[in-house]
């Protein structure tokens, strides 16, 4: 059985219903629509979580379905910056204790704000990084942005 990570001790502990999900890690390749295909989901409903650095609030987390990108104007609206720009990779693990193809908005090292593109609410279940490349972790749309206490936002440009 997987080891628990700290975001699925964390929905333990908020009492939030999930599934995790095992699959085979490429290391090669850590895209979501990649990850969506391993463990049988659509890749719109694969959500992946970006760390991104704005010009007056500082850091947060942006979650957007696996087969769309970050639309920055948007994410600088919904956080009231002027502008605001993705955190290079080789930051993430010493701000968030994630690494790359496993960056959660759950239980990271911080608690960053976290904004949620809103076509999560398009879904019974969504999925995530559990904190580790190979696992993730599937629930409701409504248990996560309870769990991470996100902002829903318009945050995606269509590709």
């Amino acid at each position: 059985m997987a080891h628990k990570t700290n975001a699925v001790r964390l929905l333990d502990q908020l009492k939030i219903a999930y599934e995790l999900r095992e699959y085979e890690v490429d290391t090669e390749d850590l895209a979501a629509e990649t990850v969506a295909a391993k463990i049988g989901f659509p890749p719109a409903q694969v959500f992946k979580t970006l760390l991104a650095r704005g010009d007056r609030n500082g850091l947060c987390m942006a979650v957007i379905p696996g087969n769309a990108e970050l639309d920055l104007k948007a994410l600088a609206a919904a956080t009231g910056d002027r502008k605001i720009q993705l955190v290079p990779v080789k930051e993430l693990q010493g701000l968030t204790g994630y690494i790359r193809g496993g960056v959660t908005a759950l239980a990271g090292k911080k608690t960053y704000p976290v904004f949620v593109d809103e076509t999560i609410e398009l879904f019974d279940v969504i999925s995530i990084s559990a904190g580790i490349r190979g696992m993730q972790i599937l629930l409701a749309p409504g248990d996560y942005i309870k769990g991470t206490k996100a902002v829903v936002a318009p945050l995606t440009q269509p590709k």
